[in-house]
């Protein structure tokens, strides 16, 4: 069994998951890993490898766009929290983030109607450079993001077995078929004077699975319980996932949420760090995301790892308290409007009046 305070990142091969003969060997990996460490690198996945490599090719290009071509597509003109962010835009714990990002989702149609709840109107259409601005960009990023939809519904379905349920448990918070699923694309460029590229926090999803696309750059490090920081340097031809709070919640605390952070690259790293979290979080709007959607589900043998584990700390990283009485979609319509107050005073105008009574903060709160 891995220690809960591991001084390393496991790796998992996914190949293992597809054949009858070592797929229970596979279970009995992840299960451990989902309670004791929250992160592991997955290897030998069904995602296509060129099309890994020329989304990390088109990266930079995307950030090497003017910076008037990039403003256009700022997030504020979209009610669905999607586009563009500068450098420095958020904070978490009070200090800068120092990352430059474009935020996409999974191809979705708005459903919105008028009188619906406002938490209905976070799925919608991305925004994208033109074809002319960036050729080939658009197409390519989108054929990815059907490939990581599928692994990471497929990998959802282990998990539930790893739980000791059936596979098909966890798909309850999935049942609606207009749900988006939300992507980063993110910049991380040399600091002189901060290290953060993002502080310490929790994933609100259920499960990121990470690009890292920069493979001569450390910074990405995850918390063990101890409260030392151990390095998740990037590992060619794998995904970095991590479970996220809404899952540590429905399980009853089974599944290890962990805390993570990001470095800024230091100046002797000379070129920036690129990195692309797929955040599987398109549940249902209306459902409620606490640990009684699986009371009674979760068997002795499984509670009796968990409390064997011994109890996860309380941080500040993040507090998603809001699952305790909110559905998912005004859970996640609220962390998004912290983050980015300028598109909740655009769009959601009585939320931005309930969270910033004093006006318009210098920056979001991104955790």
């Amino acid at each position: 069994m891995t220690s809960a305070n591991f001084e390393s990142i496991p790796t998992l091969d996914y190949s293992l998951a597809l054949d009858k003969e070592t797929k229970p060997k596979f279970i009995a990996q992840l299960r451990d890993v989902m309670i004791n460490v929250g992160f592991l690198y997955l290897e030998n996945t069904p995602v296509d490898k060129d099309i890994v490599s020329d989304l990390k090719l088109q990266i930079p290009k995307l950030f090497a766009l003017p910076q008037d071509l990039k403003d256009s597509l700022r997030m504020a003109n979209s009610p669905h929290f999607l586009g563009y962010s500068r450098l420095g835009a958020e904070l978490t714990k009070g200090a800068v983030d120092y990352r430059e990002q474009f935020d996409f989702g999974t191809p979705c149609v708005s459903c919105f109607k008028p009188g619906d709840p406002d938490y209905w109107n976070i799925y919608g259409p991305s925004q994208y450079p033109s074809e002319d601005q960036l050729p080939g960009f658009k197409r390519l990023h989108e054929t990815y993001l059907t490939q990581l939809h599928s692994l990471s519904s497929n990998f959802l379905q282990l998990v539930s077995e790893a739980l000791g349920l059936p596979s098909d448990t966890l798909d309850r918070f999935y049942t609606s078929s207009g749900r988006m699923h939300l992507t980063k694309i993110v910049k991380y460029p040399v600091q002189q004077f901060s290290q953060q590229g993002v502080g310490a926090h929790y994933d609100g999803s259920m499960i990121t699975f990470l690009l890292q696309a920069s493979e001569d750059h450390n910074g990405l490090q995850a918390q063990n319980l101890r409260g030392d920081w151990i390095n998740v340097p990037p590992k060619p031809n794998t995904f970095v996932i991590n479970f996220g709070r809404s899952l540590e919640f429905v399980t009853q605390g089974v599944v290890r949420a962990t805390s993570h952070r990001v470095l800024a690259p230091p100046p002797e790293a000379k070129t920036p760090r690129y990195s692309v979290p797929f955040f599987y979080s398109g549940m249902d709007l209306e459902a409620r995301v606490d640990g009684a959607a699986l009371e009674n589900l979760l068997p002795p043998e499984i509670l009796k790892l968990r409390d064997e584990r011994g109890t996860l700390p309380t941080t500040e990283s993040i507090n998603y308290s809001e699952y305790a009485s909110d559905v998912a979609g005004k859970v996640y319509l609220i962390g998004r409007a912290k983050s980015h107050p300028d598109v909740a005073e655009r769009h959601y105008p009585d939320l931005f009046k309930e969270l910033f009574p004093n006006g318009m903060p210098l920056h979001g709160i991104a955790y």
